[in-house]
């Protein structure tokens, strides 16, 4: 018999906003046209069903599995929900969060385009933040790697749980006089990016890494390697 292809769990954090889960599931689909004759569905670690308990008992038997968290850091979700959730069932592998990684920048960089934002601009990004400092650590590397590649320094904001918050990131970054764009570390609509834009005092917001459009390409390129690499393991679990 031959190696059964394993499916491919899609996890996201889940959102009680519509425009957010649309988004989401509109990532899910388009990964899911590259993989033709693979077993793709999206499953949620909170707020939404199925979660991922309901979401592997949905999956054939025998098959094995391999969920790819839609998260962009590896906070609290990735190294103890997902393994808890996940505990005692055989021939499932998790695979590593999405960020840091160069093509969540290459999707910053797209959604910051449509504001225009000029040479002497101040960027701020503005991310969930977690109670994992660790986390918090991959989203500051995400800010370095977008200031890399904005030839700027980038102040990295808060959402909750971490600090400076995003207003106080936006008035520090604006002290001098400059205009402030924010760019939005976060996956999908919903309560998140509303805070943002609260919190941004008036600066404009750049749009999430998904919206109502077709998904970014480096974002589904990102869920396919994560899911490519982890199925090359799945042999020996």
């Amino acid at each position: 018999m031959g190696r059964v292809t394993p499916a491919l769990l899609a996890i996201s954090h889940g959102t009680s906003s519509p425009a957010g889960q649309a988004a989401v599931e509109a990532l899910v689909e388009a990964v899911a046209r590259r993989l033709p004759d693979t077993i793709v569905r999206l499953g949620h670690v909170d707020v939404q069903q199925p979660d991922v308990a309901a979401s592997l008992d949905a999956m054939p038997a025998g098959t094995p599995v391999v969920i790819v968290p839609l998260l962009l850091s590896a906070g609290y979700h990735v190294r103890v929900d997902l393994i808890q959730q996940t505990a005692g069932r055989d021939r499932v592998l998790i695979a590593p969060a999405l960020g840091p990684d160069p093509r969540l920048v290459d999707a910053l960089l797209a959604r910051l385009s449509p504001l225009e934002p000029a040479a002497a601009d101040a960027v701020v990004l503005a991310v969930a933040g977690s109670s994992d400092d660790r986390a918090n650590e991959d989203c500051r590397e995400i800010g370095r790697m977008l200031g890399a590649r904005l030839a700027r320094e980038v102040a990295v904001g808060f959402l909750a749980a971490a600090d400076p918050r995003v207003d106080v990131a936006v008035a520090a970054a604006g002290a001098d006089g400059a205009r402030v764009v924010v760019a939005d570390y976060l996956l999908a609509p919903g309560y998140f990016h509303d805070l943002a834009v609260k919190l941004a005092g008036g600066a404009p917001v750049a749009a999430p890494l998904l919206g109502d459009d077709e998904p970014p390409a480096a974002l589904v390129e990102l869920v396919l390697e994560r899911y490519r690499v982890a199925a090359g393991r799945t042999a020996t679990v």
